[in-house]
């Protein structure tokens, strides 16, 4: 079912000139009548002025308005286009949790693990088809960052405001971003669902081990990233305009290191798999093999197909009557008078 339109809006504001010369009109109508009664008899100006009209000029100027108003409305663009529909797809659901703590600044992997991080992630959402996608953040708290979409590109919009910064909590509670996750699927979806947690794995807060085995019984999988090396990396700090290291209380520089052993535990309780990161590479691949292998299941997605122009319809008609104004004569034709198209007089 098609839907219509104005691209510009706006610009049908001009329509309201066209009252404005009717009424410019009626007033020099109205002048020119008393100025021939002020010249003559009705009777003796009809002899000396035979192919003069009444009502031409009344219907030149209903032409000439309604060409204006055709143009007005070619210049605001009206548009067809087709009413929200859905579309049957197939895909997975996808929520990537992201770590955004301090210690995602280290920079064991370059530039640091935040940073190496989202640019892997934006190389999975380019290599993603029919799938839905979204976005949690986490650090002493899990928010959600983006709802599950098949919007890569808002998906790739919302991933560049990412940074440390964007949670009020620091810490790391892998299992507050599972069970956020896990509330984040299409509700009664039937697609087979996905959490990937990209972390450093320095879990604080909770029993993260527990939460994938939640998730599990729900039919969702979790696969872990491990960001950043077991030798650690000191987490730099910006102090005074320079850069320096995070200290504990007694004035040590922390040490943050990859907790492995825990986010392999998440994924075997997760039922699906562990990748570390390192500086050639963040799995990548090994990630999109195992989402590959995940029985894909149709979903439905509503889109709206793309508005047409149609301003040159309107500019085509306000052509033809802009011409038919012009060849219509404000005398009546010696030849044609006898012909009453307008009227009488």
């Amino acid at each position: 079912m098609e839907m219509f339109r104005f691209g510009n809006i706006e610009y049908l504001w001009g329509l309201l000139i066209i009252p404005m010369l009717t009424l410019f009109f009626m007033w020099s109508r109205i002048s020119r009548r008393r100025a021939l009664k002020k010249f003559g008899q009705k009777e003796i100006l009809d002899v000396l002025m035979p192919f003069s009209s009444k009502n031409r000029p009344r219907f030149k100027f209903l032409v000439l308005m309604l060409a204006l108003a055709f143009f007005i409305g070619g210049i605001a663009r009206p548009q067809f286009g087709s009413k929200l529909k859905t579309v049957k797809r197939e895909g997975v659901e996808l929520i990537i949790a992201l770590d955004v703590s301090n210690s995602m600044m280290a920079e064991d992997i370059q530039p640091n693990r935040l940073e190496r991080a989202k640019r892997a992630i934006d190389r999975l959402v380019d290599r993603l088809k029919d799938d839905k996608i979204g976005l949690i953040v986490f650090a002493g708290d899990a928010y959600t960052q983006l709802p599950i979409t098949s919007d890569y590109n808002s998906a790739k919009l919302f991933l560049n405001s990412v940074n440390t910064q964007i949670v009020p909590k620091q810490g790391t509670a892998i299992g507050a971003a599972i069970d956020l996750a896990r509330r984040s699927f299409t509700p009664n979806g039937e697609a087979n669902k996905a959490i990937i947690i990209i972390t450093d794995g320095e879990n604080h807060e909770d029993d993260a081990i527990s939460a994938a085995e939640g998730a599990v019984e729900e039919g969702i999988i979790i696969l872990t990233v491990g960001m950043g090396l077991p030798s650690g990396s000191p987490i730099p700090v910006l102090r005074n305009g320079q850069t320096d290291y995070l200290k504990d209380r007694e004035g040590n520089v922390v040490v943050t290191k990859l907790n492995e052993p825990m986010l392999e535990q998440i994924s075997a309780a997760g039922e699906g798999i562990y990748v570390r990161a390192n500086n050639a590479q963040v799995g990548l691949n090994a990630l999109f093999d195992e989402i590959g292998k995940m029985e894909k299941q149709e979903m439905e997605s509503k889109t709206f197909s793309e508005y047409d122009d149609q301003f040159q319809w309107f500019f085509a008609v306000g052509l033809f009557l802009l011409i038919l104004e012009f060849v219509i004569l404000d005398r009546k034709n010696r030849y044609l008078k006898n012909i009453k198209l307008f009227g009488t007089k």
